[in-house]
């Protein structure tokens, strides 16, 4: 479990292809600190460390992931937001997320706000997902708050830290990002049988 506290920027170095699988091959300077079989959020997806070699470490995605998140579209020079699993003596400094994207969206607008920035962001409502106002939405394995939450489409600002800190900062209009919406209120939808499969 994550809460999308974004801990470091992590950068692709190599990408192999294993049959419909992919290995990453990423520098980070939190990868001292990583061990084979630990879980870390890459962009909001959950991976698994593989191997580990000074600062540089290998997760694998199959091709599920791939075809269903961004990541299938890195590259070397790459950036990702990067965030180890909670303590369990830790603090909640976001919300919680799993890990498991639940599809993507579209950043359809970035505008610059007095020294913050406005990013606008439609996805595909046909998959039952939504956001609420005020709500909690996990972009690229950010925590953030949803405002001018619509049908398939929402607004979150992004204060000058965040912007520099994580990989946003490079986000334009037209880039896919990962999206996983709040684990209660998929539950709660499914419980008031909205959408039920």
């Amino acid at each position: 479990m994550f809460t999308g506290i974004v801990e470091a920027i992590g950068e692709v170095a190599n990408v192999e292809e294993q049959g419909t699988n992919k290995t990453f091959t990423f520098l980070s300077s939190l990868a001292k600190d990583f061990k084979i079989d630990q879980s870390i959020n890459h962009n909001g997806v959950c991976l698994t460390v593989v191997a580990v070699e000074g600062e540089s470490y290998k997760v694998t995605a199959i091709e599920e992931t791939l075809s269903k998140t961004n990541l299938g579209a890195l590259t070397p020079g790459s950036k990702v937001n990067l965030e180890r699993c909670m303590p369990a003596n830790g603090r909640f400094d976001g919300h919680i997320v799993q890990g498991h994207v639940d599809q993507t969206g579209i950043c359809t607008n970035v505008e610059e706000r007095d020294g913050s920035w406005l990013f606008d962001f439609e996805y595909d409502a046909g998959t039952g997902n939504i956001t609420v106002e005020k709500g909690s939405i996990c972009i690229n394995g950010v925590s953030l708050t949803v405002f001018n939450s619509g049908e398939n489409t929402f607004r979150v600002a992004i204060i000058p830290y965040t912007y520099s800190f994580t990989n946003f900062h490079s986000l334009r209009a037209g880039d896919s990002v990962n999206l996983e919406f709040d684990i209660l209120g998929k539950y709660i939808k499914r419980i008031l049988g909205a959408n039920a499969v």
